[in-house]
């Protein structure tokens, strides 16, 4: 197909190594076809000038404006110049500063009354907005005969303003797009001619052309609608194609038994299951049943008690015959996995032991800074089917590991495993094992059906009862720092009332990182990303606070770290004691921010909370309130109270609802880091469509891909299609997806 060739061409050919070299570096484009998909961000009208009230401080930005005055300064005893020029728009003024030889040209070109279009990153100096070196474009004719002709010509064009970066400017890039637009022609069209014309989309080439040039605000919602529903219609066809080749998998069936290990468990429950957990159970223990591998995904507000949910599979296949795995993503929360579950069986995880029950099965763990004994000994039971369910970290993908039967894979927190490792895993059955994946980060419906599309989606939304009510404040800590000093009384008043407390820092602390640096030379700390407020101090660390705590507001109680560079067994003798109760407080990075259950604990305080996203806040403050009595958050910050993270802690504090904060982190992240990893297999391709605002667009598009799939499973009447979903499946992964 030679249309496809000239999309593939590399920029190099076409614009000159220099600028390939940036926009391959700095904007991930390689070929024609992907600068032909990078499309504007937004588009200015030429006369129509953008509010320099509202420049972002730190952003590189694009404006619009007329040069109000322009004037030389002279330093150094004359030996330096400097240009400074006043640019207005009507709404506020910007001042632009040009030094050295640099001055020359835009003091012969920027003249009062003149318009521009200037680029550049937003300082302040003086206490004034400025942009330092702007790169410009003169919008007016220079000749006064043609001004007016080129006034009317300019004043009605849309300027595209395309995504840029410090190398490269908007304009640089809309240049490069003339060069490359040509080639739009041979864009090779994914639709079906029949669904093309059914939903009355423009062509895609036209559509191409539309919006890297439209003439009218209308060219613009036409190829937007059409490039959207590309981007929906390719990605859901990889997703129907998945699940089609999964539905064709061979999974041996693990159909429920009568009075096995699961009634025996079931009858020693001291509480009844909620309904939810109820409904959630029928589904998997469906699919279970059947000959074909189940993908499910199980989400539940952190305390909704996915892993009970999950335990009930796992002894529903061994008592069907086989052995089920759990993966988590750490070793504190394997380990912990591990006690609660063999805990929540008692005699029934001591299968060939003495005293233990004649219906019992093995529990393993198997971590990688396990001893060797042990290791041995973990190994020897997966392979002889002495134990039916084994808990793990990575060390369960290893090579080494065998299993006698391997019937479910049990996958905690999906967000931190990539396909490969589910895939390895899957590979330990004879045949492919049925798959349950858990998270407790709350994906709103349109992220499941673009991220998850190839797993079937289960909900567990009703809290069991005994969980209390979570109050949660945000702290200003600059305005207000009576506020903190209150807030460390709340937390020695919840130890005085026999509870316990965690403290949450982004950072570890100096001592750490050192030690981390060349053999014990000390490395200096990391440089910490700037507060939103354009503060530079570093986000405060685990060791500093505990430190400030012990000797100042809580001193007299027992204070405690945690923290991910500690050794695995100094890290559980701390969790084993804080779960014991002889820890008054916990001060730890996040690494309790999954799995860790400890009921008496009733108050987190969580500092810096800015430097968190929305979604790792709603997961840390699901750490208290497990138990009867009811928890306290309170999110410490010295952000500005207009500031944008100002409002993300508020939303936090203002709702205990996960999935309504999953919507606002959504829109307040770009979609492509949500996406990023979590596509498997394929590359984050969204350019033009927005997971949250485009529910329509996403679950039209589902319902014509899956038809599509189903009638035509190879695409064989579609090489269209296929060609388009080659170019977007990364070719290393093709074989993945093909094998489901």
């Amino acid at each position: 197909m030679e249309g496809v060739s000239s999309l593939d061409e590399p920029l190099k050919k076409l614009l000159g190594g220099a600028t390939a070299k940036v926009m391959a570096e700095h904007l991930d484009l390689h070929t024609v076809g992907d600068l032909l998909h990078h499309y504007p961000r937004r588009y200015e009208e030429r006369g129509k000038l953008t509010a320099l009230t509202d420049l972002p401080l730190d952003e590189h930005v694009t404006v619009v404006a007329q040069v109000a005055d322009a004037r030389i300064l002279t330093f150094n005893n004359g030996r330096g110049k400097r240009l400074e020029v006043t640019l207005t728009d009507g709404s506020g003024r910007l001042q632009l500063v040009f030094f050295g030889h640099g001055v020359h040209k835009p003091h012969k070109e920027l003249l009062p009354g003149r318009q521009a279009m200037f680029a550049g990153k937003v300082s302040v100096f003086n206490r004034k907005m400025q942009l330092a070196h702007p790169t410009y474009q003169l919008l007016d004719a220079s000749d006064a005969d043609e001004a007016s002709e080129a006034v009317d010509a300019f004043a009605g064009r849309l300027l595209p303003i395309y995504p840029a970066c410090k190398q490269l400017d908007s304009w640089r890039i809309a240049k490069a797009v003339d060069a490359v637009l040509p080639s739009a022609r041979d864009a090779v069209d994914p639709l079906p001619a029949s669904l093309r014309e059914g939903r009355g989309f423009t062509p895609l080439p036209e559509a191409l052309l539309k919006v890297h040039r439209p003439q009218t605000r209308a060219d613009i919602e036409d190829a937007k609608a059409r490039l959207k529903w590309d981007e929906a219609f390719v990605l859901q066809v990889a997703l129907a194609r998945r699940r089609y080749a999964d539905t064709q998998l061979p999974a041996a069936a693990r159909r429920r038994v009568a009075d096995g290990l699961l009634d025996a468990f079931d009858a020693k429950l001291p509480f009844t299951l909620t309904e939810g957990q109820e409904k959630v159970s029928k589904e998997i223990f469906d699919d279970l049943a059947t000959e074909h591998p189940m993908h499910r995904l199980l989400q539940g507000e952190v305390g909704s008690g996915k892993t009970m949910v999950a335990l009930r599979a796992m002894l529903a296949v061994v008592d069907a015959g086989g052995q089920a795995a759990m993966l988590a993503p750490t070793e504190v929360l394997a380990q912990q996995h591990h006690r609660s579950i063999t805990e929540m069986m008692g005699e029934l995880a001591e299968g060939g032991m003495l005293g233990g029950s004649d219906r019992g099965t093995k529990v393993v763990l198997l971590t990688g800074s396990m001893g060797a004994a042990a290791r041995r000994q973990a190994l020897l039971d997966l392979v002889t089917g002495e134990a039916g369910i084994v808990i793990g970290t990575h060390a369960l993908i290893e090579d080494k590991v065998r299993f006698h039967d391997l019937g479910l894979v049990v996958v905690d927190e999906q967000h931190r495993f990539g396909v490969e490792q589910r895939d390895a895993l899957r590979s330990k059955g004879k045949q492919p094992p049925h798959l349950l994946v858990m998270t407790a980060t709350p994906i709103p419906r349109t992220v499941a059906m673009t991220v998850f599309g190839d797993l079937e989606t289960s909900v567990l939304d009703q809290l069991p009862a005994g969980r209390s009510p979570i109050a949660s404040h945000v702290v200003p800590a600059k305005d207000k720092p009576h506020f903190l000093a209150r807030a460390w009384e709340r937390v020695a008043e919840e130890v005085e009332n026999g509870h316990q407390a965690y403290v949450v820092c982004p950072r570890i602390g100096d001592d750490a990182e050192e030690a981390e640096g060349q053999g014990g030379k000390k490395a200096k700390a990391k440089k910490a990303a700037p507060a939103e407020d354009g503060e530079k101090r570093p986000p405060l660390a685990v060791l500093e606070i505990a430190d400030q705590l012990r000797g100042g507001a809580l001193s007299g109680l027992s204070v405690e770290v945690l923290h991910g560079r500690m050794h695995p067994d100094e890290k559980d003798d701390v969790m084993r004691r804080f779960a014991a109760g002889d820890v008054d407080v916990l001060v730890a990075t996040t690494v309790i921010e999954v799995g860790v259950n400890v009921p008496n604990a009733t108050a987190m305080v969580i500092m810096d909370a800015d430097r968190f996203g929305v979604s790792q806040l709603h997961q840390l403050r699901g750490r208290v309130g497990r138990g009867s009595a009811p928890g306290l958050c309170l999110l410490v910050s010295e952000a500005h109270e207009a500031s944008p993270a100002r409002a993300r802690l508020s939303a936090v504090a203002a709702t205990l609802d996960g999935f309504e904060l999953s919507r606002i982190d959504l829109e307040q992240r770009r979609e492509g880091d949500v996406l990023g990893q979590a596509q498997s297999g394929v590359r984050s391709s969204l350019r033009m469509l927005t997971v949250i605002d485009d529910e329509e667009v996403i679950a039209a598009a589902r319902e014509e891909a899956v038809a599509i799939v189903a009638a035509d499973p190879e695409l064989e009447r579609l090489p269209e299609l296929r060609t388009v979903l080659a170019a977007l499946l990364d070719k290393e992964r093709e074989e993945y997806l093909d094998k489901g």
